[in-house]
């Protein structure tokens, strides 16, 4: 084993040649018993995520993946999404253009090319077989005229694959079909050459179960021929469902601009967005995409983020107001400072978390996967066992050949191999759509046990804005003065309780900021409020001690939030700020509530303004921690952890990140900071509290599927091959439905494209 203070570098690799989740499985095994190498392959997206130690090189890597029967290449380009063609043939790359586009585009054509061919020629040996009358003398002999080239070349990836396993040791799910067609085919060619079957006249009947009749006039052709198109049809299928479950992650890359307007010596030059760097400025004009995250410096507009937060109103944007590229620009023209370009950008950053999430295994998939890789060898035994056993209870050739091909083309692990990556693909980017950013599967499953949610109460269940709340005048005093002079004090300085103060007085008043009077002698007292002269008079505002120090006494009670007003020497009234509670809170912990959660309040204001705003949002009192320090909220998360309770974080500051981590759940607002962001499992791209009921709904939905995939796909094999051994199936029946339950578990995972 490697030493700890090795260097671990880090890879994806394309695996080529991978048909069902057996493969995945044995890459993955060949992978991980090299010295120090961690693997995880997706069958659904064809990727190997590695790591490796220095002194293993990507070189060795594809050399083992080789060795194991299959292809592997470095992506052309830095690992992106595997996003797949695009539904209309477009191919992976943003417009579907260059090499990376053309080759599964072309890999597709030429599937759905060998489908149409042996189709049309399996068709009429089908229908011949199955309905008597059709059978005219010698009409075997068409049969095999046309069957022929389906099991010869229709069912050629299969061989080719089957052969390739074979000289590694290894079997798979091309290996039962290949077996299967080769040995309906060949049991075919003997009966008309050597036995009966071949004789002008001959009928044949058709029947659902293990056929009971002379071996020698038996033939088997619409098997062959029918089995082999029955699975190209299920390839086709998988493979468009395939593509139409990266659709979403597809659609977020495509949403960056492709060429933007720069600035450089004062005249605009169209470069594509690749050549931005930090600092330089460009020009965006309306119904244009934003090209790169940056800071306006120039210019207003409204800015459609839709696409990107799921948010349909439109942000209106100024000088010194933050944008994401990506988003679209609505009225009017902008000048941009490109901040983050390339990989570093939220867009890009976006899509990472989201692909990671795609490539990444369900506890309950690495389950199937350790299934998948004793599966066909089992099966195959079982296959033979199934002859064996049929030739000794009956002396039936025919029987026990029929029901022995049924086992072997019955049993697919597809559908194991696909129940996590589709579902994953597309819970994923239906989230992403809708601003959810899961990263990983076991996030999913995180979500299935979670009964508390720990909420943040400043930025995550308020907006994080200071606002005027209420003005108390004493007795004998006017609430209009109070609000000017104090208006007009607090205007001159900079902290956001006083910010809050001017807005609002100015506001109340019917005035603008500016309209207030200009105080002169100003002071700002540090920790205690403010002082100077306005019209004349010596004005204080700020905290009682603030007054007591000028020898003004101060009544009632001294409360946190609260601006105590005095002039002339004497206290005149009380301003009271409060942080504002989003519209959409009470709603959201509602949402909350109705999926099981009990909310908790965590802040580090005073208890009374805490109460009230869990009173507002409807969060009962004893489930209330005020006056928590930022270093103690990872500790309130683990009390309520050694409770018994599993609980979900949901913040946005540089203070709830430890919080977030501790959580058996995290969510960060895509809002705030980089580090609430990075510590947990979900990033909720909008800043509002309901899309974490959203997320939480979403999770649980595509966990669902998941189990409801991998149940389908377990119980279908754990039904189908005592059926099949049993001789209760035609072997064309049971190539029709293993086609059908991998394009059932695909297109199960499809409905969650419809998760609202």
């Amino acid at each position: 084993m490697t030493s700890s203070t090795t260097p671990v570098l880090g890879t994806e690799l394309t695996i080529g040649g991978m048909t069902c989740a057996s493969c995945a499985a044995r890459v993955e095994k060949k992978l991980n018993r090299m010295d120090g190498v961690t693997a995880t392959v997706n069958y659904a997206t064809e990727k190997a995520r590695i790591t490796y130690p220095e002194g293993t090189s990507v070189a060795d890597l594809i050399a083992t993946v080789v060795k194991t029967g299959y292809t592997a290449e470095v992506p052309l380009t830095p690992p992106e999404p595997d996003l797949g063609p695009e539904p209309d043939g477009e191919g992976g790359e943003p417009g579907g253009h260059g090499p990376a586009a053309a080759a599964p585009d072309q890999a597709f054509a030429a599937l759905r090319q060998r489908l149409v061919v042996s189709a049309a020629l399996s068709a009429p040996v089908v229908l011949t077989a199955m309905v008597p009358s059709l059978q005219f003398d010698n009409w075997q002999w068409l049969s095999l005229t046309l069957a022929a080239p389906v099991v010869v070349w229709g069912a050629l990836p299969f061989h080719r694959a089957a052969w390739t396993n074979l000289r590694h040791g290894a079997a798979s799910m091309d290996t039962l079909v290949s077996f299967g067609t080769l040995a309906a085919f060949g049991w075919s060619l003997w009966a008309l050459f050597f036995g009966a079957a071949g004789a002008p006249g001959m009928r044949h009947g058709f029947d659902l179960t293990a056929g009971h009749a002379d071996g020698t006039e038996a033939v088997y052709l619409e098997v062959a021929a029918g089995v082999t198109t029955f699975i190209l049809l299920g390839r086709l299928l998988e493979a468009r469902a395939k593509r139409k479950a990266g659709a979403a992650l597809r659609a977020l890359m495509d949403l960056g601009a492709k060429d933007v307007a720069v600035l450089r010596g004062g005249a605009e030059t169209r470069v594509p967005v690749d050549a931005l760097r930090v600092g330089d400025r460009f020009v965006v004009r309306p119904g244009e995409k934003i090209a790169t995250d940056g800071v306006v410096v120039e210019g207003a507009s409204a800015v459609d983020a839709s696409l990107l937060t799921g948010e349909s109103v439109p942000v209106e944007v100024a000088a010194h107001d933050p944008v994401t590229g990506g988003c679209v620009t609505v009225s009017g023209r902008l000048v941009v400072e490109a901040r983050r370009v390339g990989a570093d950008t939220r867009l890009a950053r976006m899509a990472k978390l989201v692909e990671e999430a795609q490539n990444g295994k369900a506890e309950v998939q690495r389950l199937a996967d350790r299934v998948s890789a004793v599966f066909v060898p089992a099966v195959l035994l079982l296959a033979l066992a199934t002859l064996v056993t049929w030739l000794l209870l009956t002396d039936d050739v025919t029987a026990s050949f029929t029901a022995a091909v049924a086992v072997l083309i019955i049993a697919c692990p597809c559908a194991l191999g696909l129940a996590t990556p589709t579902a994953l693909m597309v819970g994923t980017g239906r989230g992403a759509q809708l601003g959810i950013l899961i990263k990983g599967p076991e996030v999913l499953e995180s979500t299935r046990a979670v009964d508390t949610i720990v909420l943040d109460k400043t930025g995550t269940v308020t907006t994080g804005r200071m606002t005027l709340d209420a003005v108390t005048a004493y007795e004998g005093e006017d609430a209009s003065e109070l609000l000017r002079l104090a208006g007009a004090l607090e205007h001159a300085s900079e902290h956001p309780v006083a910010r809050a103060v001017a807005a609002g007085a100015a506001e109340r008043l019917g005035r603008t900021v500016g309209e207030l009077p200009v105080p002169v002698a100003f002071e700002n007292v540090p920790g205690l409020g403010v002082r100077g002269s306005v019209d004349g008079r010596r004005v204080q505002a700020g905290r009682a001690a603030l007054l007591r120090a000028e020898g003004i006494e101060v009544p009632g009670v001294h409360t946190p939030g609260v601006v105590h007003v005095a002039w002339d020497g004497r206290a005149r009234g009380v301003l009271t700020v409060a942080d504002t509670v989003k519209e959409t809170s009470a709603e959201a912990v509602a949402r909350l509530r109705a999926l099981g959660l009990t909310p908790v309040l965590l802040t580090g204001d005073a208890r009374p303004v805490a109460e009230r705003v869990a009173a507002e949002v409807g969060i009962d009192a004893d489930r209330v921690f005020a006056e928590v320090l930022p270093e103690e909220k990872a500790a309130v998360v683990r009390r309520l952890q050694d409770e018994g309770r599993t609980v979900a974080m949901v913040g946005d500051g540089v203070n709830d990140a430890a919080a977030l981590a501790t959580a058996d759940l995290g969510l960060a607002m895509g809002t705030g900071t980089d580090a609430a962001i990075q510590a947990s499992d979900v990033t909720l791209v909008r800043g509002d509290l309901r899309v974490a009921a959203d997320a939480i709904r979403l999770s649980r939905r595509t966990l669902a599927t998941i189990r409801g995939n991998l149940g389908w796909a377990f119980g279908y094999n754990v039904a189908a091959l005592p059926l099949a051994a049993a001789g209760l199936l035609n072997p064309m029946i049971a190539g029709l439905t293993m086609a059908f339950s991998s394009v059932f578990v695909v297109t199960n995972s499809l409905r969650l494209r419809r998760f609202t």
